[in-house]
């Protein structure tokens, strides 16, 4: 009998919670490139490191796989993706008509609290962005990241599962660790801006337009850098 099925029903759900805590501390390993690109995963290393069991471990490889942050190789095992320009082109393209939709929802469903903890969130963002040339800007997380907020005003489940799980932290590891050349904070931070004026305004046609229009200016800067190389 396997050690998993040795523990009592009272201890799985501490080995759950202590899988989730994992994987999120794996994930973050991953995003900012702690656990670099393009690397193989080793049991016995990751075990030894995070002073974790096997069962606990590859439970949270599993989830780092559902993620899109793992992919496991024929004859090789499990890797950390690796990162492509042509591949954030790809993600932005998705991002551009799901994220048009969220605003579009967004619009109709928000909160007024929702909104005034995005004004404040702005507020922050204007005033610290030039302190720290972007970077905090772009690297934000969770409840701290605009475009997560406005998915999740969205209340479509199906759609803050596409956006805020695979397709979100895969964004936040290439924000992290491509090259910054395609960011642009100040004019991303006026757009956001006008974006939340609509969406305050409860227009949800004008709301998707500038979310679309927003994000597919990123994508053009990043297919012009892929040019230019």
């Amino acid at each position: 009998m396997s050690q998993v099925e040795l523990l009592s029903e009272e201890a799985l759900p501490r080995e759950s919670t202590k899988s989730e805590n994992l994987t999120e501390l794996l994930v973050e390993a991953i995003v900012e490139g702690k656990i670099t690109a393009g690397s193989k995963i080793s049991e016995p290393e990751l075990a030894k490191q995070y002073s974790v069991s096997r069962g606990p471990l590859r439970e949270a490889i599993m989830r780092l796989e559902g993620l899109g942050l793992i992919e496991r190789i024929p004859h090789v095992g499990a890797r950390v993706i690796t990162l492509t320009q042509q591949g954030l082109v790809d993600l932005y393209a998705v991002r551009e008509s799901l994220e048009g939709m969220a605003a579009r929802l967004a619009a109709r469903s928000i909160s007024d609290n929702e909104i005034e903890a995005l004004e404040q969130l702005l507020s922050q963002h204007s005033e610290h962005i030039n302190k720290v040339e972007g970077a905090s800007y772009f690297h934000q997380q969770g409840d701290f990241d605009f475009h997560y907020r406005i998915i999740k005003a969205s209340r479509n489940n199906k759609l803050i599962n596409l956006l805020c799980h695979e397709l979100y932290h895969q964004l936040r590891m290439y924000r992290y660790q491509s090259p910054r050349s395609h960011s642009r904070p100040v004019a991303a931070l006026k757009e956001h801006m006008f974006i939340l004026e609509a969406i305050k305004n409860r227009d949800e046609e004008l709301a998707e337009m500038l979310m679309r229009r927003h994000i597919s200016r990123s994508r053009i800067l990043i297919e012009q850098q892929i040019d230019d190389e």
